[in-house]
């Protein structure tokens, strides 16, 4: 029997114990540095919100007619199959990292090829796939990317950086035996890979992309090793999935000739690109060709939702695919549309009710069938509304759009707060997808988000693309975001004394920079994996990404350029951020160091000012690890209460 000192000894602990659990762990391997406790209540308010699941569409499996998708059961993607529309998922991968990337051998070839980092270091590897058990292709140090299977199904295609760490060499490799892996070309970039096969398995096309506006289609000879570029190095044009057709041509993606880019085909002697998709102010962002030839399927980008075409090469006819909904294709390592062996088109989207899933298209009748129903934590995705599409013209008459998700009004009257998420790429597009656990601050917060495409967002043709080009233009974007405040601080259900911004990658600069231009018309910035200072930034990311990135920004190591980086950089005009900062990074990050993170907080605090920053030591550019994502959006949560909700 206890005594009352023990009682109330145990009574003691009891609470203690309950007042230490009612927070939110910090998970082992975050660093939440200045980030106040987050109670165990904003867990289990967001939590349906984090329940939502999507499937995301890879491939055909010919042997079994399945669908290979990715989606998430436990912390990370991992790969399972789908045997029939509505059917179960199959889970076929059980990795501790996520698998992003997997394709079957073509042709009924046994096979299945996969591709996956480790803690999101981007210095990926691939491996073969059988029973759940993953074999090592490559070398295990260096980085690799799939590049396109051969027709038979027998050879992939890849490009690694093994023999210097920067330039993207050219490899075939039968996966069933790692020993016939051999380069095929030697090159000068990091932007090399493989494209296609020829049909008789003697040449192959590689695509060398220099920047988002130009690259170089070349062909190689693998029994020699000789290489002959099929493009002009020199001219200023796209090209991008280059294949070898049937009448001896290339079918390509590219903006020659053209403002937007097209669907057509390159002639390999000439050189002459004609396109064949009609002419439409919107680019053409994917397509698959029938084995046979009978039909192309293409996805056009109508102001930022994805529109399917069918096209007859023989007659020039194409018809609109009309039964999917409103919404974006899913962008993975691979081609966005397959087309089966037996003439189904396989692919997946979001929309803005759907968190992602995978359909079919019967390509005669365009009926299309439904094979996955993503599972959205027991919400009702009715309530999500749709966004609208907001039209300006910038501070030069520059006519810019973005789309804008609002709280419901019956439920949240009068103004309410707004967050401005801006994309990164640069060359991103925001468009009208699902917004995930955003839809929390939406829906229960009554926080309306706002998604721009300044200058220099792709999508809108190869002029506005380049308008942002190098230093001198570089801040002509964030004027951008100075006219989208002009416009939406005369929006009545808007308030704006409580403005903030949010942005990831080249928008997490974006989201610095606002800060820097706008402190009075903001209440708060939420940077995520964000440049800081563009001079250290081009001198610390990966050796393989620096030309391209050159290309864009300007290039540090010619002074005069150098002095405009440095002048127009967040970190050395940290005396204007007058608004709190929160800052999250990867400690991985091969393409902005945490390094730029570091720097900018110090520099922040070191004035006087308020910085959270949260560092995911196993993680890259991005957040994968479901604790990580959690604790992450949670703090973003807590911020944005105590900065925008917080009376």
């Amino acid at each position: 029997m206890k005594t009352a000192h023990q009682a109330l000894f145990g009574l003691t602990l009891l609470v203690a114990a309950t007042v230490a659990s009612a927070t939110v762990a910090v998970p082992p391997a975050v660093l939440a540095d200045g980030v106040p406790e987050i109670p165990d209540d904003t867990a289990t308010r967001t939590r349906p919100y984090l329940e939502f699941r999507s499937a995301q569409f890879l491939g055909w499996n010919t042997a079994d007619r399945s669908m290979l998708i990715k989606t998430r059961f436990g912390s990370t993607d991992q790969l399972f199959e789908v045997a029939r529309p509505d059917g179960a998922r199959r889970q076929i991968s059980f990795e501790a990292e996520p698998t992003p990337f997997a394709t079957h051998a073509p042709a009924g070839a046994p096979a299945l090829v996969v591709q996956k980092d480790v803690g999101g270091d981007e210095f990926f590897q691939l491996y073969r796939l059988d029973e759940g058990r993953l074999t090592l292709l490559t070398d295990g140090k260096s980085r690799n990317a799939f590049g396109a299977w051969s027709r038979d199904g027998r050879w992939v295609g890849y490009s690694s950086t093994r023999r210097n760490g920067t330039d993207a060499d050219l490899y075939v490799i039968d996966p069933r035996d790692p020993a016939t892996d051999r380069r095929v070309a030697t090159v000068i970039g990091g932007g090399w890979n493989i494209s296609d096969f020829s049909a008789d398995g003697r040449r192959a096309l590689a695509i060398n992309r220099l920047s988002i506006n130009q690259a170089v289609i070349a062909e190689i000879d693998l029994r020699s090793g000789r290489m002959t570029s099929l493009t002009d190095p020199a001219q200023a044009a796209s090209y991008a999935d280059a294949r070898y057709a049937a009448d001896g041509s290339i079918w390509t993606l590219s903006n020659r000739d053209a403002d937007v880019v097209r669907l057509g085909k390159l002639d390999r002697r000439s050189g002459a690109f004609t396109a064949l998709s009609p002419e439409t102010p919107w680019d053409v962002t994917d397509y698959a060709v029938a084995d046979d030839e009978r039909f192309v399927v293409y996805a056009i980008n109508d102001a930022g939702v994805s529109r399917l075409r069918v096209l007859d090469p023989a007659s020039g006819q194409v018809r609109n695919v009309d039964g999917l909904p409103d919404g974006v294709l899913h962008w993975s390592f691979g081609h966005l549309l397959q087309i089966a062996p037996w003439g189904e088109i396989g692919l997946s989207l979001s929309a803005f009710d759907v968190p992602g899933d995978a359909f079919s298209i019967d390509p005669d009748t365009l009926a299309v069938r439904r094979w996955t129903r993503s599972e959205a934590g027991g919400l009702d995705l009715a309530r999500n509304r749709a966004p609208e599409r907001v039209e300006i013209r910038s501070f030069d008459g520059e006519a810019m759009s973005g789309f804008l998700y609002r709280p419901d009004p019956a439920k949240f009257p009068g103004k309410r707060p707004l967050i401005i998420d801006i994309h990164g790429g640069p060359e991103g597009q925001s468009r009208p997808g699902f917004l995930g656990t955003d839809n929390y601050l939406v829906n229960e917060l009554g926080i309306a988000i706002f998604l721009p495409n300044v200058r220099g967002s792709s999508g809108y043709g190869r002029r506005f693309l380049d308008l942002d080009n190098g230093p001198w233009k570089r801040e002509d974007s964030v004027r951008d975001i100075g006219a989208f405040l002009d416009a939406l601080e005369q929006d009545a259900a808007l308030d704006p004394a409580r403005f903030a911004v949010y942005g990831f990658s080249y928008g997490g600069y974006m989201c610095y920079a606002s800060a820097v231009h706008y402190s009075d018309r903001l209440r708060a910035a939420s940077c995520a994996v964000a440049i800081s200072d563009f001079v250290t930034f081009l001198e610390n990311t990966q050796s393989y990404r620096q030309d391209l990135r050159r290309v864009e920004y300007g290039d540090e190591r010619i002074p005069e350029q150098r002095a405009k980086l440095a002048e127009i950089s967040p970190l050395r005009n940290v005396d204007r951020i007058r608004v709190p900062l929160m800052v999250a990074t990867g400690g991985n990050d091969p393409r902005v160091p945490p390094s730029e993170a570091e720097q900018i907080v110090a520099a922040v605090r070191a004035n006087g000012g308020r910085a959270w920053h949260v560092l995911a030591r196993n993680e890259g550019h991005g957040f994968h690890k479901r604790e990580n994502r959690d604790y992450i959006f949670w703090a973003g949560v807590t911020f944005w209460q105590d900065t925008l909700l917080d009376d």
